[in-house]
């Protein structure tokens, strides 16, 4: 009887981590969207004189800096 705990007790701590491996995912895609769309609000702004480079260049800095800490997936679709 303790084997079969011990295996549904493993079975669930694994759907746990994959189930929190895909929240991390889904979150760090949602972040780098939102990083993806504050450059094209930065660029818009310096091109219509409302905002600078060091905006813009601040705003690229995220993105890759989140393209390089959780790749760069989140820039297709």
């Amino acid at each position: 009887m303790s084997g079969f705990l011990d295996r549904a007790k493993e079975q669930a701590q694994r759907g746990l981590h994959q189930g929190k491996q895909k929240i991390d995912d889904v979150q760090a895609q949602r972040t780098g969207q939102d990083l993806v769309k504050r450059l094209g609000e930065a660029y818009y702004a310096e091109r219509h004189g409302t905002g600078t480079p060091e905006g813009t260049q601040k705003a690229l800095d995220a993105v890759e800096n989140h393209a390089q800490a959780h790749g760069e997936d989140f820039l297709r679709g």
